[in-house]
């Protein structure tokens, strides 16, 4: 009896002291496909539903069952939450939040209106918007603009706690959905633009107290790499694997912010974000005291974290020195993948540089590095051959570097445009085809540094950019299937404008995505064909998303025209270089939309 009493403490007490492999409530709901219970809709990123009851016999006939503004028209992107039959509602600044009954015609059952000082509207670069809520153990958790972290019962909406996580009077903003790992609320910071040191911070998901941060460039103690065990390409980064590339305290201003997605792979313990661009957007004065380029680590780079410690297992640079603003903060999509014959543990990712990633996620080792659209001119190819000392470099093509080029000189023709053929807008992955879908900017451009002073809270751009669609063509946008173990595209649909939704597969075989000219599409996984296609109050920037209701599968987005490619509206800019850029290649989008701010979804008669 005693040694059976001993056994059980003993069990009882390693127990207590293993952490939990994962939040066991955000598996729960996220593995319930009636709900919608993450921004990604699982922890993989696949934003894959096994919902069929509509599918490719029946997409065509949807309608709208029910829509409900906001209230506030600016960009709106990001997913609503559905748990249980309450649906949990985000808008652009001021970040209302609203909790509807979906038992009770869609009543409101409380509203949450956090008070946020205008201002910091003046330092969010690309409007103001806000890419959704998290929940989790009977918790909304919202980010707002001014980086407040808050914690609402998710019944009452009732403040649990609040803390700051920057400080817009630098530039600091929040922008992305926070992630719960574990008894974490993990949050990136927006801002190189301002030139913020980027960073990631992890939150007690009970009480809101801070359990670590873990910055992009600086000092190993603050960028918590570990110069022997954090590896890149298989080798250790080394001591001071930041601070070596970068000339004097330019890391303090260096950029690198977290606004992206947040993706976990419960049984490695590691969850996988991408960082930022450097500040300036002027390479020459980040140049070496030699003159010389600099990777700038690590900017434009993948970093695997454990969630516990944040303590860095392995990163790999995209784009080292950038030049033309390519972020890399787009979604990493986890999935088992098989490369050359053999299977891997992969992660997959999209990145603004025009490159479609395919690594292994346990060590970060780099499979796969090819165009994802055919009029990437900037770069010649990643260099794969793991004997070369530029392994896993992209080879610059010379007249396409603005750095070579030189300050006050525009160099022309680009692609991708400083937004990427792909940004944040996450694409979906169907398990039954293998396939990934992908949503589109087919954008060039005209890139003129300019010499730039840092003052905190000031732009600390320096560049003038001007895009437009690559020579020859019309359109802005397409959408694709891609074969991530080969690197290749399986086939492309063309779009008038750049596709700025986040897409849906489901088990029904179908694929769903906005446009920006307003319409939710679908389309057949298999070769793209599309099924469906209906009109909405505004362009979509949102995320495609789906749910079930009382045995009844609905399919819902965002319309609410804004982000980068719609300032123009969203901000009432004219000048065709505002925007950083995109006012001049979206000026057609005003013929088609205008602003707006509604939940629209839909279901079968």
């Amino acid at each position: 009896m005693s040694r059976s009493v001993g056994a059980a403490a003993l069990l009882l007490t390693t127990a207590l002291a293993m952490p939990a492999i994962a939040n066991d409530d955000v598996l729960k709901q996220s593995k319930d496909p009636n709900q919608w219970a993450l921004q990604t809709g699982d922890y993989a990123n696949h934003r894959f539903s096994t919902l069929d009851q509509i599918n490719t016999s029946n997409v065509g006939d949807l309608k709208v069952a029910w829509s409900f503004s906001t209230g506030v028209l600016r960009g709106h992107e990001g997913t609503p939450l559905v748990i249980g039959s309450t649906m949990y509602l985000h808008s652009p600044f001021p970040n209302v939040v609203y909790a509807l009954n979906l038992d009770d015609e869609n009543k409101i059952i409380w509203k949450y209106s956090p008070k946020q000082d205008p201002s910091v509207i003046g330092v969010m670069c690309c409007d103001t918007v806000n890419r959704g809520l998290a929940y989790a153990e009977g918790k909304i958790f919202l980010y707002q603009a001014d980086t407040t972290v808050v914690a609402l019962d998710a019944k009452t909406g009732q403040e649990a706690w609040k803390v700051v996580n920057g400080d817009p009077k630098k530039g600091e903003t929040g922008v992305a959905a926070p992630v719960v790992i574990k008894d974490k609320v993990i949050v990136g910071i927006s801002g190189a633009e301002f030139g913020i040191q980027g960073s990631i911070t992890a939150y007690d998901l009970k009480t809101g107290k801070r359990a670590w941060r873990g910055y992009s460039v600086g000092p190993d103690d603050q960028i918590l790499f570990d110069p022997q065990k954090t590896t890149s390409l298989g080798k250790p980064v080394g001591k001071d694997s930041s601070l070596k590339t970068w000339t004097g305290d330019q890391w303090k201003i260096g950029g690198g912010s977290v606004w992206g997605w947040f993706s976990y792979d419960p049984e490695l313990d590691l969850f996988y974000y991408g960082t930022a661009n450097p500040s300036t957007w002027n390479p020459a004065q980040r140049a070496g005291p030699d003159g010389k380029q600099i990777d700038q680590k690590w900017t434009m780079s993948i970093i695997a974290r454990n969630p516990d410690t944040g303590v860095a297992a392995w990163a790999y640079q995209m784009t080292p020195f950038d030049e033309w603003d390519y972020d890399g903060i787009n979604e990493m999509i986890l999935v088992d993948q098989e490369v050359a014959g053999k299977t891997h543990k992969a992660l997959v990712h999209f990145d603004r540089n025009g490159f479609g990633y395919t690594l292994d996620r346990t060590n970060g080792e780099l499979l796969v590095a090819k165009p994802y659209d055919p009029d990437l001119n900037w770069s010649s190819g990643v260099e794969m051959d793991k004997s070369k000392p530029n392994y896993g470099r992209p080879t610059v093509v010379a007249s396409k570097s603005t750095f070579l080029n030189g300050a006050d000189v525009n160099t022309k023709n680009i692609c991708p445009a400083a937004l990427g053929f792909k940004d944040q807008q996450p694409a979906a992955y169907s398990p039954e085809t293998r396939l990934f879908y992908v949503p589109i900017n087919n954008v060039c451009m005209d890139y003129e540094p300019f010499k730039v002073s840092y003052t905190p809270g000031q732009p600390y751009v320096g560049a003038t950019l001007s895009m437009f669609p690559p020579e020859g063509k019309t359109n802005t946008g397409h959408v694709i299937a891609w074969d991530a173990g080969k690197g290749e595209i399986v086939y492309s649909h063309d779009e008038r404008f750049s596709v700025w939704s986040g897409v849906l597969a489901t088990a029904g075989g179908i694929f769903c995505h906005g446009t920006l000219d307003g319409y939710l599409k679908c389309r057949d996984q298999k070769d793209g064909k599309e099924l469906f296609k209906h009109r909405n109050p505004s362009g979509i920037i949102g995320n495609v998303f789906t749910y079930s209701h009382k045995g009844k599968q609905y399919i819902g987005v965002f319309s609410g025209v804004g982000g980068w490619a719609g300032i123009g509206l969203a901000a009432g800019l004219d000048k065709p270089t505002d925007g950083l850029g995109a006012v001049g290649n979206y000026a057609g989008l005003k013929e088609f939309t205008a602003l707006g701010g509604t939940l629209s979804v839909y279901s079968l008669p």
